[in-house]
């Protein structure tokens, strides 16, 4: 029985194994190839190696940025804090149960049948790396220009941007509606791409771990932060993408990598984090930003990119890309 059966399959079976997932090959009447997977509660790559480790990431940034902050923060600190883990909580119980199983069943699969572009490739390791990494933040960068110029989209993304200051905190500040978009976002780009199991979960370890690093509001020194800045997104790169100056926020949209905002022309290295107000124009009152009104945000009316006095705020544009205080 096991000699009859394919060895992409008995390939894929064994990463079904080594990521916790069984998958049984059954007879259908539509499909003698059909491979039906049955999802365990454990990712163990995920949940003993990643989990522990961004945990940790999470609790140094947290010190980082209160020992060395790189923006005055305006708003209860504490507050913020409990306000964005207790909003995250469903987003967090999708990733668990479905951002992550669906995709990982879907990679299985697209191994057992050959499909994406790197199950079509025969790169070494090292190169498939490479090329996963560079193709899923690539993606990512795509995906994150939809949240914002699609309305649709807008209206999850827009629950992250109203935060009032930003920091490592804000990482965690997704509409569960956003995620629920993101798991058929990710699932559409491993079979397009041909993301394998354990890349997958690598890439979205690493993926996490540059989400809370940009976000935190940790002062690096100007040096080390324009070398990290030649390839990394950093944490005054960022902080320019959350301004309430909407050309501002439509700007350095990258995860991971600069190179894709250097490549489209939208990164933004000029503005001092000094001068930068952090949220979405038109949502400047805590009262307005309570828990339930921000599970009910994306389903309410969306209001303009406009202060609340009516006024649109706005800074000229400077002419050099130097990564400002």
């Amino acid at each position: 029985m096991r000699a009859s059966q394919p060895a992409a399959f008995r390939q894929a079976k064994c990463l079904c194994y080594q990521l916790g997932i069984v998958a049984t090959r059954q007879p259908m009447l539509t499909s003698p190839h059909f491979v039906r997977l049955t999802l365990m509660p454990k990712i163990p790559l995920m949940d003993y190696v990643g989990n522990p480790l961004l945990t940790c990431l999470l609790l140094v940034l947290l010190w980082l940025q209160w020992r060395f902050p790189l923006r005055r923060q305006h708003f209860s600190v504490l507050h913020r804090l409990v306000r964005n883990f207790v909003l995250s909580i469903p987003g967090f119980a999708i990733v668990r149960l479905a951002m992550l199983p669906i995709p990982i069943a879907i990679a299985i699969w697209a191994l057992d049948q050959h499909i994406g572009l790197l199950n079509w490739c025969h790169l070494p390791t090292w190169a498939l790396v490479i090329v996963t990494f560079l193709l899923m933040d690539y993606a990512y960068w795509w995906w994150h220009w939809a949240m914002h110029m699609v309305p649709f989209f807008w209206r999850f993304h827009n629950v992250h941007h109203t935060d009032l200051d930003l920091d490592v905190s804000t990482a965690a500040r997704f509409h569960f509606g956003e995620m629920i978009l993101s798991t058929g976002f990710l699932s559409l780009a491993v079979v397009l791409f041909g993301i394998g199991p354990m890349m997958l979960v690598a890439f979205f370890i690493t993926f996490e771990a540059a989400t809370l690093f940009h976000h935190s509001n940790w002062r690096l020194p100007i040096p080390v932060e324009r070398i990290l800045n030649l390839i990394l997104v950093t944490p005054r790169m960022h902080g320019i993408h959350h301004s309430i100056v909407q050309r501002e926020t439509n700007s350095n949209w990258g995860t991971m990598f600069c190179w894709w905002d250097k490549l489209h022309r939208t990164l933004r290295r000029d503005v001092p984090q000094d001068a930068i107000t952090i949220g979405v124009a038109a949502y400047r009152e805590e009262n307005e930003l309570t828990l339930g009104k921000l599970f009910a945000l994306p389903f309410r009316t969306q209001r303009e990119w406009r202060l609340p006095n009516g006024d649109i705020p706005d800074r000229e544009p400077q002419p050099a890309e130097e990564l400002a205080e």
